[in-house]
């Protein structure tokens, strides 16, 4: 399976891209596609049309929106058991959560399996503005009525 890399490399990051990936770039040439920073426009196209979104996260990453925004357009998520992918993922679902690249590399032959319109649909379900946003008013309102203050619709009106 062919793997395109879009990924912006930071000033930071450029002597070590140099020296350290760009070499295993020229490599696998043959299998391995360096896209470079993709903007708003091409993201949807890029990931709508991935056969899934590899994400090896091997850092606290605190919430991983890259992971979310291939479940936007149906692209099923391969990711490491860290940090918040367990919280976003539903192993078996919209992805897969495997522990090692062993298991990544596994995972892939089974993308298929996974049916791209539930995928959106669990991203619209728990991760668009107006859920969020409905989501802060429940908070608010249980908030205000514990502690009798005046209700969020309310103070709206």
């Amino acid at each position: 399976m062919p793997l395109k890399i879009a990924a912006k490399v930071d000033n930071a990051d450029l002597a070590y891209y140099e020296a350290e990936i760009r070499p295993m770039l020229r490599e696998y040439a043959s299998i391995v596609e360096f896209i470079g920073e993709i903007d708003e426009q091409e993201k949807g196209d890029f990931l709508g049309g991935a056969a899934g979104l590899l994400f090896p996260v091997d850092w606290p990453e605190p919430f991983g929106l890259v992971m979310i925004e291939a479940m936007a357009c149906g692209t099923p998520v391969i990711a490491f058991d860290r940090a918040s992918v367990p919280e976003v993922i539903d192993d078996g679902t919209t992805g897969f959560v495997v522990s090692d690249v062993a298991g990544a590399a596994a995972a892939t032959k089974r993308l298929e399996t996974l049916d791209r319109t539930r995928i959106r649909s669990m991203f619209a379900a728990r991760f668009t503005a107006r859920r969020m946003a409905l989501d802060y008013l429940d908070l608010y309102e249980s908030i205000a009525s514990a502690t009798g203050a005046i209700g969020v619709a309310e103070a709206a009106e």
